[in-house]
């Protein structure tokens, strides 16, 4: 197995705990992940640190993902999901650990820029004086559409999966989306590649990796988005079903890392830029 660098953190994941109920309006039903899974895990990868993401089932209901960082302390940090128009003891989450705050556009199919602006300008500015990103799971076409606008928020902005950019180099969008790398005003999430890719071990993911690394390493992150919802389609029948994970090798993550970035690159992207980012 590859020996990762010290102090290495996976920006994604997400622990689902049937203690803490669902939303009613949830998009799917995972089963259980727990956070003693999730950290066999990372024992495994020789992974020390997490970021854990508020994920859809949940709603704006956070109890979770804070419980998870009471019992971690500084080893973990969170990124929530809450309405910028209630009210939010945003101090105190911060005081746990939270850094970012979700806006998901893409499990909802949100994928009408003029539509998703809104919601990104009134996050971005509840969350300004905190300090925190804006972490937006959302098409690269809207990423492209909305390049200007993301730009000029008053926080930095963190893009999910690969910003689900096409391996494909001369797809629309990419152009846009290295500038804003450059510019930094966002980083990009090296996460979930099967998001993305249905080539063997993602090796055409390769190229995609090593432009946005040219462009601008310091603003990539990894994560293994672990434990790997969306092992079914989802239809309205079946949202509220026990959904699969998905089966992926979580232990060649890490090391197809490495292999698409090198090992100074790679201990960039795997600890010093979480550790910018997220003050570890």
């Amino acid at each position: 197995m590859t020996v990762v660098p010290s102090g290495s953190c996976d920006c994604h994941v997400h622990v689902f705990d049937p203690r803490f109920p669902y939303a009613e309006d949830r998009a799917y039903t995972p089963g259980p992940a727990s956070g003693e899974q999730l950290d066999e895990l990372h024992w495994r990868l020789g992974v020390s640190r997490a970021v854990l993401v508020q994920p859809s089932p949940y709603g704006t209901d956070n109890s979770c993902l804070l419980a998870q960082l009471r019992v971690r302390g500084d080893r973990a940090r969170g990124v929530v999901v809450f309405d910028p128009a209630a009210p939010a003891p945003l101090g105190e989450w911060h005081a746990l650990g939270v850094r970012g705050a979700r806006v998901n556009l893409a499990t909802f199919a949100v994928d009408d820029p003029a539509v998703a602006l809104a919601p990104l300008r009134a996050t971005a500015a509840a969350i300004a004086d905190l300090g925190w990103h804006l972490q937006v799971f959302t098409e690269l076409s809207v990423v492209a559409a909305l390049a200007d606008d993301l730009a000029r928020l008053p926080v930095p902005v963190v893009l999910d999966h690969f910003a689900l950019a096409s391996p494909d180099l001369g797809r629309p969008g990419l152009p846009e989306l290295t500038d804003l790398l450059r510019s930094g005003a966002a980083y990009v999430k090296l996460s979930a590649p099967h998001r993305i890719s249905t080539a063997a071990d993602h090796a055409d993911v390769g190229p995609l990796v090593e432009a946005l690394a040219t462009a601008a390493p310091e603003r990539l992150l990894w994560g293994t988005d672990w434990p790997h919802t969306g092992g079914r389609p989802r239809t309205p029948g079946n949202r509220l079903s026990v959904e699969p994970f998905e089966r992926i090798d979580d232990a060649r993550a890490p090391a197809r890392l490495l292999d698409w970035t090198g090992p100074d690159v790679g201990r960039r992207i795997l600890v010093d830029n979480p550790v910018e980012l997220y003050g570890f």
